[in-house]
């Protein structure tokens, strides 16, 4: 079945599921499910619908033409998209394999709605695995001696890939503020810690040394400032006095892997809005 799906993002008005639902029903269209949201503290309405493309009485660009004059009537952040053109992934990775691994086999058994275009590191260790499931690979080294002009030719790389989403599949270097406001709520993250707490470098070690009782990992949006992007995903496991940071680094793996899956898959799925610094996910 073809699908349309339809975001939205607008101030709270008075009446917008009916105006949207009208508006639908007056191109025929079939609505195979619907989702929405009021934050109250920032009165803003966020929405979510499938629509059944065969249903429609129009094109998707005749759809997008007339909705613009309801937009814009309610100040709309919007999309309107064909869920058979898929988003063009780029991972990328450093010398951990486990994420990287997760997220092409998941492709490779069709788990993932999305096209990987590409695996982009900064070392060659992930070269093998990419070849084995045909995506391309590229490495662009980053020297500490050369830093500035290595970080520029990984974003030119990046750009060359042209993704819809990049996902840092525990790549160990920060992504320069130009690449993440230009890929704004495009570029996902998993950070091996239960954010807020142990943000940074080394969170397994730190954990171990506070004694914690759970231990987790968070998908979350990049954004310019460390490990403080909205959050989209978290999971945690627990942990006694007996296991070592190493154990934790262990059972953590598990943890990183699934919860990046699942934060990516939401993406691609359409189901994460954003309101300031917090993140609407349907289910």
């Amino acid at each position: 079945m073809s699908v349309y799906r339809l975001l939205i993002s607008c101030p709270d008005a008075h009446g917008l599921v009916a105006v949207v639902s009208q508006f639908i029903f007056k191109h025929q269209g079939n609505i195979k499910e619907a989702h929405h949201h009021l934050d109250e503290q920032n009165q803003h309405f966020f929405m979510r619908i499938e629509i059944e493309s065969s249903s429609l009485s129009c094109s998707l660009s005749e759809l997008k033409d007339a909705f613009t004059l309801v937009a814009n009537q309610y100040n709309m952040v919007w999309r309107l998209s064909d869920v058979a053109q898929l988003k063009r992934v780029l991972i990328m990775g450093s010398n951990s394999s486990h994420c990287v691994a997760d997220l092409l086999h998941r492709r490779h058994e069709l788990e993932l709605e999305g096209e990987i275009v590409g695996v982009l590191s900064n070392h060659s260790k992930l070269s093998k695995l990419a070849s084995w499931y045909s995506v391309p690979f590229k490495q662009v080294s980053i020297h500490q001696s050369t830093k500035n002009d290595d970080i520029a030719k990984m974003s030119k790389a990046v750009n060359i890939f042209n993704p819809d989403v990049i996902v840092l599949a525990r790549y160990m270097q920060i992504i320069p503020k130009d690449l993440c406001n230009q890929y704004k709520n495009k570029i996902i993250n998993i950070h091996h810690s239960f954010l807020p707490s142990f943000a940074g470098a080394n969170p397994y070690s730190r954990a171990a040394q506070r004694g914690v009782k759970l231990i987790g990992a968070t998908c979350h949006y990049v954004t310019g400032v460390l490990d403080e992007g909205p959050i989209i995903e978290q999971d945690v496991t627990r942990v006694n006095h007996g296991d070592s940071a190493n154990d934790m680094k262990k059972m953590g793996q598990d943890i990183e892997k699934i919860t990046l899956a699942k934060g990516l898959q939401y993406h691609l799925e359409d189901r994460v809005l954003t309101c300031h610094n917090k993140t609407i996910v349907f289910s």
